[in-house]
């Protein structure tokens, strides 16, 4: 445990940096509020969020079992909360969107992703700017120091306090860009648990309606064959041109035959007497 007197110095040291070299200590003080305010905001809504996802799933199993679909919503309803709005929402989506339940579900549980993501790209931008604005100040501490030093002829003590007290700008930044990092982490691994729960419900609904055949329409008899039609021969009248319709296989045209039957022509008798 450091002496009570280093205590003091280094909270002088603080002082002094915070005030003098303001251009580093108050974005990164700024950037120490807004990881605080994120941190308890998300918090907040995720510990509201929270449920016991294997009690849950093992109730709505047993309505879906007995095909009670209004006792689920009842339930999913009095659950609350992320799972139990992406409850009631697939079974809406299971009576609306049968065919294509799996992709209407997952655009529905992007949404509540894109609310569970909120703020965490502001811990990530805090936690990879805090260190260059601590080095920032610190480079510009150790050139005011030896600017001075220059000047006045400093010996080396005065130097090696200077620096000392430039390198507080670098600390300061560290402790908020590790805090920032450590809380970013945890709140992505806390939507990767909500992510999992979200694909449990959906499994879930899945299976109920795989067990149920919804997903694929009823076999409907096939219309019967039809055979090609061919008009049946008519019977040639007299003096009529004779039609031959092919057999099945054969042209579709008909052939037609137009030889006119021959005529016999009987010459007359001879009268009696005849020409003199």
């Amino acid at each position: 445990m450091m002496p009570e007197s280093q205590n003091n110095v280094l909270l002088t040291y603080f002082i002094e940096f915070f005030i003098q070299d303001w251009f580093a200590s108050i974005p990164i003080a700024f950037c120490a509020i807004i990881t605080l305010a994120v941190a308890i905001d998300r918090a907040i809504y995720y510990s509201r969020n929270q449920r016991d996802l294997a009690s849950f799933i093992r109730r709505l199993q047993q309505d879906l079992e007995q095909n009670n679909i209004e006792g689920a919503t009842n339930l999913a309803k009095q659950a609350g909360g992320l799972i139990g709005l992406m409850t009631e929402e697939g079974l809406r989506l299971m009576k609306h969107h049968t065919k294509n339940f799996s992709s209407a579900f997952d655009i529905s549980s992007s949404l509540y992703t894109r609310d569970l993501e909120k703020r965490l790209s502001v811990l990530a931008t805090i936690g990879a700017t805090t260190p260059f604005l601590g080095l920032f100040g610190t480079v510009v501490g150790v050139i005011v120091t030896l600017k001075l030093l220059g000047e006045q002829g400093g010996q080396s003590q005065q130097v090696v306090i200077g620096v000392a007290k430039a390198l507080i700008a670098t600390g300061f930044g560290l402790i908020v860009a590790i805090i920032a990092v450590v809380l970013n982490n945890w709140f992505n691994s806390v939507v990767r648990s909500f992510e999992n729960d979200f694909q449990v419900v959906k499994l879930t609904l899945l299976d109920y309606i795989n067990s149920q055949n919804l997903s694929s329409p009823k076999n409907a008899p096939m219309p019967p064959q039809q055979q090609p039609y061919y008009p049946a021969p008519q019977q040639a009248q007299y003096g009529a041109p004779n039609v031959n319709y092919p057999s099945y296989g054969q042209a579709n045209q008909p052939q037609v035959n137009n030889t006119r039957p021959q005529t016999r022509i009987i010459p007359n008798p001879p009268q009696e007497g005849g020409y003199q």
